[in-house]
Parts: structure tokens; sequence; C-alpha cells
């Protein structure tokens, strides 16, 4: 049970997509059309960089050749970003007497 909940945390980068065919977009984003995941991973092999799923939820799913250490770096950084934004700052009274 407990390999199955590591699995579904792992992102979903290279041969870990697991879709019969996907959207493809290059690192500079440019769309490359619709394949299979065996060559689009080929692709960006080639450019040394990682395929990357950025949504299941599309039909087909989207994907796209970057790094994923940047990828990720720029998660990271938008979530600090919205979690600085979410706090609120309280207006606090200090009572003073003579």
């Amino acid at each position: 049970m407990a390999l199955i909940k590591q699995n579904r945390d792992l992102p979903t980068i290279n041969e870990r997509i697991r879709f019969p065919k996907i959207r493809v977009i290059d690192s500079d984003g440019a769309q490359l059309g619709i394949m299979v995941p065996r060559d689009a991973l080929r692709m960006a092999e080639e450019k040394e960089l990682d395929l990357v799923l950025v949504s299941d939820k599309a039909d087909p799913p989207v994907c796209r050749i970057m790094d994923y250490g940047k990828f990720k770096f720029e998660q990271e950084k938008k979530a600090r970003e919205a979690r600085k934004k979410q706090h609120t700052s309280d207006v606090k009274e200090v009572k003073m007497r003579y």
C-alpha cells in the first residue's frame, strides 16, 4: 500500500507518462503536434531535456519538452508567492494612558 502512495507522489515525467497519445509543446513554446510518448521522449532526449506532463485533464494530455529541475523550481516559486499573498496583516490596537 505504501508503494502505491509513493508512485502517486512521483512527478509524471519521461517514462512515467502512460497515455496512448499526447500533445507535445517544444521548449520554445511551439506546438509539435499529437504523437505517441515514445517519439516525444526521443525528441526530448536529443535535446537533453525532459518530457514533463503539464496537464492530464486536456484531451489529449499536454506534455512539454523542458528541464524538469527548472520546472520544479518555478512551481515552488509560484507556491511561495501564493502563500505570501494569502497572508493577511492584522491591524492591532494599542491603548495608551497618560
